[in-house]
């Protein structure tokens, strides 16, 4: 039987436009999820702003309401319901009300009186939006929501009302992604425009974007909010060297002894709107205490200290149990040829339980040399499987 001949200029043809057709599909499927899950988060700031006036505001019971709610929603939803959380989607409401949210791209504003509720109830300007039961048209409302939800998280630490509006509408315009919107936020483009004699080069020079502030879908899916609004698992994207020497490490505290017990890989963690991960987080039984490792592919730096202390102070407030001891961090840095580990114990309270961590926990140096031994297996094992292929850099 004669093979079919497959015309390249025909077929050049339908493969770009399969995948023109796919990656176009992504990024709607990408923008719905989000507008949607914005809409839903507006939603819920509105029935808690409700709730509360109805509470009259009573000192207190605003953040009652938000503790208790977060809970039960938590048991019920899993992630993506605490009480930060809420509290975003509370200011979310309250920064973005339904006066504000119904103005049409044109930049008319819905006469007042003609605002509608999701429930699709008009809304006089004056009146104080109730909870009610009625499911919102989420299509409808998501509508209103051209930006992520993530870039409007950001938006909300911009506190002057005219700073943020300037944000919303220049990202909204130049079609700025989070990561350019966290940039030109970053580097105060609001305050810099009012010093600036050219105003017109400079936006049109903060509009330029950088390779690194392209967001694909695939990242947009995984967005730490999207994942936790849909309750699915964050697969986190790694490097295989960093992937297997995480997951060699975990086994090589393991086999120690029985003090480490394991509690997660690749552990988030949020701090203001900014997503953190931990590679390893364990517990040690004797010692009573969690055991945070970060690694770092590359030479150790002060900066790799800092943001190990900015996890611990996390730990402390947010992991810790009643009756344990403060968490201590290990850095793993696994440079070629010269990897070293070091304890973050400048946080316990006394040099005398400071001295006991020491005492109790591995050595650094027979960490170290673990690492840089499964370093190099692992990219012996490379280079046997890939023959001929480049050596991996450092």
């Amino acid at each position: 039987m004669t093979k079919p001949v497959i015309v390249p200029g025909d077929y050049a043809g339908l493969h770009d436009g399969v995948v023109g057709v796919v990656e176009s599909a992504r990024c709607a499927a990408a923008r719905n999820v989000n507008a949607v899950m914005t809409a839903a988060y507006w939603e819920i700031g509105r029935r808690i702003v409700g709730s509360e006036q109805g509470g009259q505001a009573r000192a207190g019971y605003g953040q009652a309401l938000i503790a208790h709610l977060a809970g039960d929603l938590t048991r019920r939803f899993g992630r993506g319901f605490g009480r930060a959380n809420l509290a975003s989607m509370r200011a979310f409401y309250l920064a973005w009300p339904e006066g504000e949210i119904f103005q049409t791209l044109s930049g008319k504003s819905a006469a007042p009186e003609n605002v509608q509720t999701p429930s699709g109830k008009s809304l006089p300007a004056d009146r104080t939006v109730a909870p009610d039961a009625t499911t919102p048209d989420y299509l409808s409302l998501a509508s209103r929501f051209t930006l992520p939800w993530s870039a409007y998280v950001r938006l909300l630490s911009v506190k002057t009302v005219a700073a943020r509006a300037f944000y919303e509408s220049e990202a909204l315009r130049q079609g700025w992604s989070v990561r350019q919107l966290d940039r030109q936020i970053s580097s105060q483009l609001y305050e810099r425009l009012a010093l600036s004699r050219n105003k017109a080069a400079l936006l049109s020079k903060a509009g330029d974007a950088q390779p690194s502030d392209i967001v694909t879908p695939e990242e947009a899916i995984r967005d730490p909010f999207v994942l936790e609004f849909l309750d699915i698992r964050d697969e986190y994207s790694e490097s295989d060297l960093e992937a297997a020497l995480i997951q060699h490490l975990a086994d090589f505290l393991l086999e120690l002894g029985d003090d480490f017990a394991f509690l997660g890989r690749q552990r988030r963690l949020r701090i203001d709107d900014t997503w953190f991960r931990v590679d390893l987080l364990f517990f040690h039984r004797r010692l009573k205490c969690l055991v945070i490792i970060d690694l770092k592919v590359g030479r150790f730096s002060y900066a790799d200290a800092g943001q190990m202390h900015l996890y611990l102070n996390y730990a402390r407030e947010h992991w810790m149990k009643p009756g344990e001891n403060p968490p201590v961090g290990l850095i793993l840095c696994a440079e070629k040829g010269a990897a070293e580990a070091h304890y973050a114990l400048d946080n316990l309270p006394n040099k005398i339980l400071a001295a006991e961590y020491r005492t109790v926990l591995p050595d650094e140096t027979l960490i170290a040399e673990e690492l840089e031994r499964t370093r190099v297996a692992l990219e012996e094992r490379s280079r046997s499987a890939h023959p001929g292929e480049p050596e991996p850099e450092s």
